[in-house]
């Protein structure tokens, strides 16, 4: 495979597409004017003007045009994703081959940024997974990672009878800590994290915005919090984010810091900010679309005007499958690779397994519906009748059409 200059040669892991391979490079968060630029130079701004450095200049530094291409080692390995951990699976990532794959989250830079030296930063990129087919899934978003790091002294300076205080003990690991965190450390990098966030999201959805923080669980921190944001009176979940695991930081050289990560959805914000219907609009080239964000600042109040909604074309397709290694996510990829953006949702609306021989047979429902244009019903029936040969040749199941 041949991407941004350079050749990778393939093997029993590749499974990138040429539908995804020509979405590397459109870095739609770099496109001026596009919803995902101005919610990257919102967060930018708010951060640089926040928080500045001694000298006046901005604490934080932010990196927007790494390349997507990473090895198993940075996205997974760095991040101390165990070897088991599902969230490597072929069925989950767009992998060139065994060491190199389209990254599937923005933290796959965490160890090299911080192995440079930085402390503060923040980092913006497309990534990559292999998901369901619905208005809030595609299989390339953009993702906003942001890093802090503190010192003994950084962190507990401006604390009343704070010379005493350390980083480190060697302890136990609770559900509030780590093992080699003290409490009171961890207890000030969690609260600093949280008011970071907090003054964020009420900087870009406005004064009064109730927020509520909810425990969870990821590799790389830890503890670990889902921050969730009351948006006209619907609860929603914005970010991941939490104490470093210390021995992520401690592999990078920074063994005397203690630090915080967050990763955020772009495409996320911009739905909920902007009330954008459909995933798949990010991606359009229609000047409807585009040019309600031309605005002369990036603070500038948006409501969006939705394009019309074009009737749905809805056809089934079942088939027998054909072994244990069948997963779901190919159905979807190949419906994707054909369909393309004329297909809106692709849900399994029946699973049955047939008394004697025990086949097990899939039906899943395509809803075509094309955000710009009205389908017509030849249109469809050719990308459908193609998506029936396509999964008896390639997926090897035994069509039921």
């Amino acid at each position: 495979v041949e991407l941004l200059g350079k050749a990778y040669p393939q093997d029993d892991y590749s499974n990138v597409t040429e539908k995804i391979l020509s979405k590397v490079g459109k870095n739609l968060h770099n496109k001026k004017h596009h919803p995902l630029w101005l919610i990257k130079e919102q967060v930018k701004d708010h951060f640089y003007k926040q928080y500045v450095g001694r000298r006046g200049t901005p604490l934080f530094s932010v990196y927007d045009g790494l390349s997507p291409v990473v090895t198993i080692q940075q996205n997974f390995d760095s991040l101390l994703v165990p070897q088991n951990h599902v969230s490597r699976r072929k069925e989950d990532n767009y992998y060139l081959n065994r060491d190199h794959m389209l990254r599937a989250h923005t933290s796959a830079h965490q160890w090299d940024l911080i192995h440079s030296g930085l402390d503060a930063f923040l980092a913006v990129g497309d990534v990559y997974r292999r998901d369901t087919i619905d208005n809030t899934h595609y299989p390339v978003f953009h993702q906003m990672e942001g890093v802090r790091l503190f010192s003994c002294h950084e962190l507990f300076s401006n604390i009343k009878d704070g010379e005493g205080l350390q980083l480190f003990e060697q302890g136990h690991r609770t559900a509030d800590k780590q093992e080699c965190h003290t409490m009171e450390a961890v207890r000030l990098v969690e609260f600093n994290l949280k008011q970071v966030l907090t003054k964020l999201m009420t900087h870009i959805f406005g004064d009064g915005l109730e927020v509520r923080w909810v425990d969870c669980y990821f590799p790389f921190t830890h503890p670990s919090f889902e921050m969730e944001i009351n948006f006209q009176g619907e609860w929603m979940e914005v970010l991941g984010c939490g104490v470093m695991e210390q021995q992520l930081v401690n592999s990078a050289g920074a063994q005397d810091k203690i630090g915080w990560a967050f990763g955020l959805g772009l495409e996320r914000l911009a739905m909920i900010l902007y009330d954008i219907p459909d995933i798949r609009l990010f991606w359009s080239e229609d000047e409807r679309f585009l040019k309600q964000f031309i605005v002369p600042h990036i603070w500038q109040k948006i409501k969006f005007q939705p394009l019309s909604r074009y009737p749905p074309l809805i056809n089934d397709i079942s088939f027998w499958l054909p072994s244990e290694t069948y997963s779901k996510n190919d159905f979807y990829d190949l419906a994707r690779t054909i369909g393309g953006d004329l297909i809106e949702k692709v849900v399994l609306v029946d699973e049955f397994t047939h008394p004697k021989t025990k086949k097990v047979s899939h039906c899943y429902r395509i809803i075509y519906r094309h955000p710009e244009r009205t389908l017509t019903q030849d249109e469809v029936h050719r990308i459908h009748q193609a998506i029936e040969e396509s999964a008896v040749r390639e997926l090897g199941v035994e069509g039921r059409f």
